[in-house]
């Protein structure tokens, strides 16, 4: 769990550094610039990032699965080398699909203009901007993205399913609680982050205003990383008890 706690935490690093800082720039500065191959790259790196990020939390809670419903199996199924296989699979995935997108989405003839409706470079924002007749090709890819997309949340749906009975056979009230007040925050970002990246990405253009799209892009790129350290993190007993010592052993050197 610690290993994909790591590779977690740069994927969301990656994603807030993708978009936050462009948005600071243009805050402080007064502008809403950004050139076509920065547009290109922003682009490929936060659907790299999300992508990472929505295949690692499917890893996670394969992990989490194993240890509660199968412990007897946990080194055998998830040893390091399994482990590793993984989380790089979750890289490659991102790295994949994101270069799929990004090279099929600039490969459009733009005819409506280049100001884009968003804080960063978005896909839906971009098609608003193509020709109508060139953009089915990458429509389709989004469908397809989506149904893998959808494809991961049923498998994290069904495992924690399992998690449940499981927890439920508990004898002790006090450790039912404990297993439930971790697995519901999981659950409920990973529902946010997949149901608001979806719908941003397949709502039909009559229900398509700034407000909203600002909103759905906010839920699904800047609210789960900064929620993820949170619930994986400080949440986890020896985590907490770690950082705790970090800053008391700081306040005593200065």
């Amino acid at each position: 769990m610690f290993f994909f706690l790591l590779n977690l935490a740069l994927s969301d690093l990656g994603f807030i550094c993708t978009t936050v800082p462009k948005v600071m720039h243009n805050s402080l500065w007064d502008t809403r610039d950004i050139s076509y191959t920065g547009c290109a790259a922003q682009l490929f790196f936060v659907l790299f990032f999300i992508v990472a990020e929505l295949s690692l939390l499917t890893v996670m809670c394969y992990d989490r699965y194993v240890s509660i419903c199968k412990p007897l199996h946990y080194g055998t199924l998830l040893g390091s080398r399994a482990c590793a296989h993984m989380a790089a699979a979750a890289w490659v995935s991102g790295f994949l699909t994101a270069l799929m997108h990004t090279a099929n989405t600039f490969s459009l003839p733009l005819c409506h203009g280049n100001a884009l409706g968003q804080f960063f470079c978005e896909i839906p924002q971009i098609l608003k901007l193509s020709c109508s007749h060139s953009n089915l090709k990458e429509l389709w890819l989004i469908a397809v993205s989506t149904c893998l997309a959808l494809g991961c949340f049923v498998f994290i749906v069904f495992s924690y399913v399992q998690i449940f009975r499981a927890v439920l056979r508990i004898p002790s009230e006090q450790g039912r609680h404990k297993a439930f007040s971790t697995c519901f925050p999981h659950l409920a970002v990973i529902f946010l982050f997949v149901s608001t990246a979806i719908f941003a990405h397949l709502k039909p253009p009559s229900i398509s205003f700034p407000s909203l799209d600002m909103a759905l892009s906010v839920l699904y790129s800047v609210v789960p990383p900064a929620l993820n350290p949170l619930i994986y993190s400080l949440r986890n007993q020896e985590l907490s008890a770690a950082v705790r010592r970090l800053m008391i052993g700081w306040y005593q050197k200065h």
